[in-house]
């Protein structure tokens, strides 16, 4: 286990709570955020696509906003969220449907035609991946643009899926107790 990993999962274990599949961050992750562990796992993640020759760092709304735009600082690329309501300033736009579990509630996320474009190389960027809705709309809406997602990187990994980039997944949270 590596650096950032060893500290988050003793982050976890100290001011977080594990029930489950439930992992409670929001004292430092998701809704107080601490930008010292934001800035450790950006570092680890930007080390695993600083040769990729990205274009964009993509995320949805909210969450991931803060990991997204510390990833694409280190990376020198600008970042995007795909936004939950539709700007009256949006002109065209890219849209997808999403189901948050977490909410229990279905959003529709948008992305501006002038900030996502053909053939840009994108990194998506989220806090967690559970069942995938958030990942099948960005997928949806980069298919859109006709541009080419290259990863997907998350802080925790809460699923069987192996080509999902995280710092932790839920099986070593549980195993850790």
């Amino acid at each position: 286990m590596n650096y950032a990993a060893q500290t988050l999962l003793e982050r976890i274990q100290r001011d977080g709570k594990i029930d489950g599949e439930i992992i409670k961050v929001d004292r430092f992750l998701n809704h107080m955020v601490d930008p010292q562990l934001i800035d450790l796992l950006a570092t680890d993640i930007a080390s695993r696509y600083a040769e990729k020759q990205l274009d964009k760092v993509l995320t949805a709304e909210t969450s991931g906003i803060m990991l997204a735009q510390a990833v694409a600082g280190m990376l020198g690329i600008p970042f995007v969220y795909a936004k939950k309501k539709r700007p009256l300033t949006m002109g065209a736009y890219y849209a997808a449907a999403s189901y948050s579990f977490t909410k229990q509630e279905s959003t529709t996320l948008y992305v501006s035609q002038e900030v996502l474009g053909h053939g840009e190389r994108v990194l998506f960027i989220d806090d967690f991946f559970a069942k995938g809705s958030t990942l099948k709309a960005i997928e949806e809406i980069i298919a859109q643009a006709r541009a080419q997602l290259i990863g997907t990187a998350v802080i925790i990994n809460k699923s069987a899926r192996r080509d999902i980039d995280s710092i932790l997944t839920l099986e070593e949270l549980q195993a850790a107790g």
